[in-house]
């Protein structure tokens, strides 16, 4: 009984230990997201109207432009996976690593060959583990993403899209991350990037009744669109990487909340367990003490 007594306590030292951390990770990521959606909301005007802006200068204007055309076959696409550096976030880098590799799979039943482009740790050992290769990787920025990353990102993705797919480039970018949709929810978004859509930027502003008015590009629209669409391009990343932050730290938040749950639950029951052995315990011996008084009695 003695030993047993012993497990048990060691065991409720080692739940209260685990609650203490996973209570404390609890309220850092509660403060962190707080900051994230803060970022979130400040970013989101300006990627909404460079959009607009791309969206007016491709809309009135025929130029035949090497990010707004359409090739004629697509051979190879870009997936770009937006993961985080660590885990202690529930299903957060499994979800989007299952849906990067399921548009990777849903391009190559389409024939095209699917390129991986990995942002985050998890993403990274997860390749590495399963010996998948990929494009660049990108680590070490993901809990509070910097501009320079967005634009390093971008750099890398328009040098591929500009060169022809025989000599190693893609002729499409798809952006695959966790999108922030509430405190318990994230979602898994799937955005093709490049060739540029400009329904993309219509669905933006579906629930306005802005006119665009009549526009005169100098010097000429081919050059504010090479100058405009590489802001666009870092703008969509830059608020992808800030909308996965968000996501991963209520995801953060999420699971650990729910360990320290779990923790007080395996505390109870330990403590329970703990009583009736020591009950078991004191019992015994009271029998034992009685059944040697009576047998010196007789």
């Amino acid at each position: 009984m003695g030993a047993q007594l012993r497990v048990y306590k060691q065991k409720i030292q080692s739940a209260q230990t685990t609650k203490k951390i996973t209570k404390a990770m609890e309220l850092i990521a509660a403060s962190r997201i707080q900051k994230a959606m803060a970022r979130v909301k400040a970013a989101t005007p300006f990627a909404r109207a460079v959009t607009r802006a791309v969206s007016a200068v491709a809309t009135h204007s025929n130029v035949d432009h090497v990010l707004t055309r359409e090739p004629e076959s697509i051979t190879r696409s870009a997936v770009v996976i937006f993961a985080a550096d660590r885990g202690l976030a529930g299903a957060f880098n499994s979800q989007i690593l299952r849906e990067g590799l399921e548009v990777g799979e849903m391009l190559r039943a389409e024939g095209k060959e699917p390129v991986y482009y990995l942002i985050g740790r998890r993403a990274v050992g997860y390749f590495q583990f399963r010996r998948m290769e990929a494009a660049a990787e990108w680590v070490g920025d993901t809990d509070s993403p910097s501009f320079d990353t967005a634009e390093a990102i971008a750099n890398t993705l328009l040098e591929a899209f500009r060169k022809d797919a025989a000599e190693g480039g893609v002729d499409e970018i798809h952006l695959v991350y966790n999108r922030f949709v509430s405190m318990m929810t994230q979602q898994p978004e799937n955005v093709r990037m490049l060739p540029l859509e400009i329904a993309e930027a219509e669905a933006d502003d579906a629930n306005t009744t802005q006119v665009y008015p009549l526009y005169e590009f100098e010097p000429d629209a081919e050059t504010v669109l090479d100058n405009l669409l590489p802001v666009y391009i870092q703008s969509r990343i830059y608020n992808a990487l800030l909308q996965s932050a968000a996501a991963k730290h209520a995801a953060t938040q999420k699971a650990m909340k729910s360990a320290s749950d779990n923790a007080d639950k395996l505390i109870t029951d330990y403590t329970r367990l703990r009583n009736n052995a020591r009950q078991a315990e004191i019992t015994q011996q009271i029998a034992e003490i009685v059944g040697g008084a009576d047998a010196l009695a007789n």
